[in-house]
This record gives structure tokens, C-alpha cells and sequence, in this order.
């Protein structure tokens, strides 16, 4: 698999770290071009890195009515289901806010794929909770996200910051990406591993890829 030109070293639909590099490097390129606000980001003492994008967008940020912290997910998915008055029922939304998402590309050395961590806060510093988080998911996607194929939205540890961030769990990147690859090799179109997996994962947690990351690798010289 060829991306942009240059070997992206993509066996069985993982990445190597080498690959990953060199993703980024050409995802860093083509963001620089339409200036979107991607950057690299080096650990400092260490050789490690990642890719990182922060960005404002409106949101909610609510309560659950129901306090206990059992039941909440449950209350939630449940309204997606519910009418709309029903569904008032189940949540307060304390107000349409601006949000700021800060979102980072690492690599996964166990799972051998890209993994997306990112956080996100109101404009006056208050983090979101991890429900706050989920009710500000598309209900679309939030079903996704409980029947597959991303299985999880947790929160964890950054393994670079050692700071606390939201992340889509990446067991299952492989099978995602599968079929992807396998329909741009069929129509013998090159293809940025980054780029494609991002704009399928991106989207649910609001982060959305534009289409000139996959249209730069065919555009002819």
C-alpha cells in the first residue's frame, strides 16, 4: 500500500511505528497546506511523539437527573429511544455552551494501530465528565459505540502526559480499517492510514477529517 508515494509499510491492515511516522508526517503535510490546525507534539526527554488538534464547537453541558452513577448510562442510551419529552425527562441540560476539545494522535505499540485520546472542557476550564462526554455524542454514534465496532469510550491515563483523557479503545481498529483497505486496493487508489481511520473514528467524538486528505493522494501532479 502506497501513500502519497512513498512506502506506508501497512501489513495486515496494522501499523508499524515506522508507518505511523510516516502517516503523520504526510497527514502534517497536507494540514499545513489547508491549515486546519494539526501539529506535532514531541514528549519532552523522550523520542516519542504525537500528533495533536484543539478546537471550539458548541455543545451541551448537562446533568443526569438520575444520581445514581449505575444507572446513568443506562438512563442515558435509554433516551435515545424516548420521545422528545420523555427524553427531557431523563436529563437537564444547564446550557448550549462553547466546548474546547483538544485532540491527540498516539501509537499504539500493543495493538499496533493509531489511537485517539482527547479531552474536552467549557471555555471557563470545567471538564467534562465522562457523562457529560457521552451526552454530547450524536445518539447515532452512541449506539455504535455500545454495539461496535469501537466497543468503548473510556476514560484513562495519557501514557505520554500521564494526564487524564478520554479514549476510544483501539481493539478493533484492524477489523474497522479492514474493508477500507481493501476497497482502495481494488480500485488501486492510494490511501493515508491516519487520514482514513481518523475520519471514521473522528466524527464520533465531533472531530471531522475533510475529504481533501484523501482527494491529495489522487490529484494528479
Amino acid at each position: 500500500m502506497m501513500a502519497s508515494g512513498e512506502e506506508s509499510n501497512i501489513s495486515s491492515y496494522y501499523l508499524d511505528e515506522k508507518a505511523f511516522h510516516l502517516c503523520c508526517k504526510l497527514f502534517l503535510q497536507h494540514s499545513g497546506v489547508i491549515r486546519d490546525g494539526w501539529s506535532w507534539a514531541e514528549v519532552k526527554g523522550g523520542e516519542e511523539g504525537y500528533i495533536k488538534k484543539t478546537a471550539i464547537m458548541p455543545g451541551r453541558f448537562c446533568s443526569l437527573l438520575n444520581h445514581n452513577a449505575d444507572d446513568k448510562m443506562s438512563a442515558l442510551t435509554q433516551a435515545d429511544e424516548l420521545d422528545d419529552e420523555a427524553a427531557a425527562a431523563c436529563t437537564v441540560c444547564e446550557s448550549q455552551v462553547l466546548m474546547h476539545y483538544e485532540y491527540h494522535v498516539l501509537y499504539s505499540f500493543s495493538h499496533q494501530v493509531p489511537i485517539l485520546y482527547f479531552r474536552a472542557s467549557t471555555l471557563d476550564g470545567q471538564p467534562l465528565s465522562l457523562d457529560e462526554v457521552w451526552i454530547n455524542i450524536h445518539p447515532n454514534y452512541r449506539q455504535r459505540l455500545l454495539q461496535g465496532p469501537w466497543d468503548t469510550l473510556t476514560q484513562q491515563e495519557h501514557p505520554l502526559l500521564g494526564q487524564p483523557f478520554f479514549m476510544l479503545h483501539p481493539c478493533h481498529t484492524e477489523e474497522l480499517m479492514r474493508p477500507l483497505i481493501i476497497m482502495a486496493d481494488a480500485k488501486k487508489r492510494k490511501v493515508n492510514y491516519i487520514a482514513t481511520w481518523l475520519s471514521v473514528v473522528g466524527p464520533v467524538v465531533g472531530l471531522d477529517v475533510p475529504l481533501s486528505y484523501h482527494t491529495a493522494l489522487t490529484a494528479p501532479n
